[in-house]
């Protein structure tokens, strides 16, 4: 297999799951890394400090949508993990257009796209459409809202590789594995890295310690 197909077959597996700075979807992706990077892997507790960061409560999602005053299923987040936004809290329950509204997101300068929204640190919920899907929602009638989620005590979790050389001066390679469903702004960075540890590992000599590091956004 060439370089170029192994690094498509690795990015087929992980652009489908729904990462965040916590959770199983970023264990599952740290487990798929480590086929490539033997990683250390690291569980860090719900209120840790970290600096001026405390780390949050652990997030996971089953499923997320939205039933209109037809019975049609919208926003579904078993068709694309952008529907839901990231840390939503559980919610079930029957609401209006006009609730529904607030916690709707889209962009009108692109009419196609759903929008990647995060509320890592407050307690809130909410859905992400296209521009196009949300003007051809009914405004009469009642909606439901479903979204199968916890936050709860947990862990965040990261993953670090040492390429020990002939002195303990380190380079550092860096980067977030937490996004979900976005290439250029996830993907690009862990496997390039990824890929970039087995050359460095085939080196026959290294004078520096090389350090690579796999961990989630902002607290990472």
């Amino acid at each position: 297999m060439n370089l170029q197909t192994e690094i498509e077959n690795y990015f087929d597996r992980l652009w489908p799951i729904c990462r965040s700075i916590t959770g199983n979807g970023l264990r599952e992706s740290l487990k798929i890394i480590n086929e490539i990077v033997p990683l250390e892997i690291t569980e860090v507790k719900t209120g840790t400090r970290v600096f001026d960061w405390v780390v949050p409560k652990e997030w996971n999602i089953r499923a997320a949508y939205i039933v209109d005053p037809n019975g049609k299923k919208v926003c579904d987040f078993s068709l694309n993990n952008l529907h839901v936004v990231s840390y939503s809290v559980p919610v079930n329950k029957n609401i209006t257009y006009s609730e529904l509204l607030e916690h709707l997101h889209y962009i009108e300068e692109l009419p196609e796209a759903i929008p990647y929204i995060t509320s890592y640190y407050k307690e809130t919920w909410g859905f992400c459409i296209s521009y196009t899907q949300f003007l051809s929602l009914a405004k009469d009638g009642e909606y439901q809202v479903v979204i199968d989620s916890t936050l709860e005590d947990g862990s965040l979790t990261y993953g670090e590789a040492v390429l020990k050389g002939e002195t303990d001066e380190e380079v550092l390679f860096s980067t977030y594995l937490c996004h979900p469903s976005m290439a250029n702004n996830e993907l690009s960075g862990p496997l390039v890295q990824a890929f970039l540890y087995k050359k460095i590992a085939a080196l026959p000599k290294r004078k520096y310690t090389y350090r690579f590091l796999f961990a989630p956004e902002t607290i990472g």
